[in-house]
């Protein structure tokens, strides 16, 4: 580059001083912010003041919609419904049902009904669920045990025609909050296991749990004597290491197999049904407490228990024959 020649002066004379040309400093891109900015809303005077941003209005809870009749237990009235047609015929003219003191029911609120238990297949559940919601109008959840729950199609059937899985909180729920009525054995498969040297003797029942969830849930018991289930499906023998292999809790060998063949695995003798209503039972206790006198359980429990049995001893009695009653 050429050096720079000094600047002259008002009187002709030239400075020695370079002149500074200015440099162009280079600058920063500024940096983009993005920023959220709330609405402006003019004053009354003209002037702009910022208006925090409304929330959303919050969405009223939905209504639960079912897209289905099955409850939340699993029950289905439309599969209830086929059931009762398809099941009267049965009730009716083969097992010839016949109650007595049925009007001991109530018509509403809570109730736990106890009967005694028999038939390698049960009938007696059947019958009495049956017999009530067609008699009454009063649908009945059958407590059972989790091995029919967890049994593939039997499970899922069982449960659609009424089953629950025999829990102390179902039945709570069931008789104190939803006010129905509740059908248990309290026998277990003890009952159904009996062989027919066997027949309404009735096994010990359990601990009495059935009686605390009654005193909790503050409804009453109201006992079924059933005579003819045992000689619906009678036992011959029992198999214990069949059952032990499979995980069952029993495998039977009954008179139904050797007079139907594979047939009477399922099919029934025509045995005439007798169900006796007794008076219901009532705890002076005050419900939903913590814990229960375990002696006035087992006392009650095991008083209930004579009181069925004397029923049927006494229906027996009464009775002229197996098949007609």
């Amino acid at each position: 580059m050429a050096p720079r020649q000094p600047a002259n002066r008002a009187d002709g004379s030239r400075s020695s001083a370079p002149t500074r040309q200015p440099t162009k400093a280079t600058k920063a891109p500024p940096r983009r912010t993005t920023t959220t900015r709330t609405p402006v809303q003019p004053r009354k005077g003209g002037e702009l003041v910022h208006l925090p941003t409304a929330a959303p209005p919050a969405e009223a809870p939905k209504p639960e919609v079912r897209l289905s009749d099955v409850d939340e237990w699993g029950r289905s009235e439309h599969m209830r419904s086929f059931v009762r047609k398809a099941y009267d015929p049965v009730y009716r003219y083969w097992f010839r049902a016949e109650w007595d003191g049925l009007d001991k029911i109530p018509t509403e609120g809570g109730a736990l009904l106890v009967a005694n238990h028999a038939g390698a297949i049960p009938s007696d559940a059947p019958v009495i669920m049956h017999g009530i919601e067609t008699e009454l109008g009063r649908p009945v959840y059958g407590l059972a045990d989790n091995f029919f729950r967890k049994a593939p199609v039997v499970g899922t059937l069982w449960s659609r025609a009424g089953g629950v899985a025999a829990h102390p909180d179902n039945a709570y729920r069931l008789l104190r909050e939803q006010k129905q009525l509740v059908l248990v054995f309290p026998e277990g498969t003890k009952g159904p296991s009996k062989t027919y040297n066997e027949r309404y003797r009735l096994r010990r029942f359990g601990r009495g749990g059935f009686v605390e969830i009654a005193m909790r849930a503050g409804v009453p018991i109201i006992p079924i004597a059933v005579v003819g289930a045992e000689e619906s499906m009678p036992i011959l023998m029992r198999l214990p290491s069949v059952a032990k292999a499979l995980g069952i809790p029993y495998v039977p060998v009954t008179a139904n197999m050797l007079a139907f063949g594979p047939l009477g695995a399922l099919a029934y003798f025509p045995a005439k049904f007798k169900l006796r209503v007794l008076d219901p039972v009532h705890f002076d206790v005050e419900p939903n407490k913590e814990r229960y006198s375990r002696s006035k359980i087992m006392d009650e429990s095991e008083a209930i228990r004579e009181r069925i049995q004397a029923a049927l001893f006494e229906m027996l009695r009464e009775r002229q024959s197996v098949w007609f009653g």
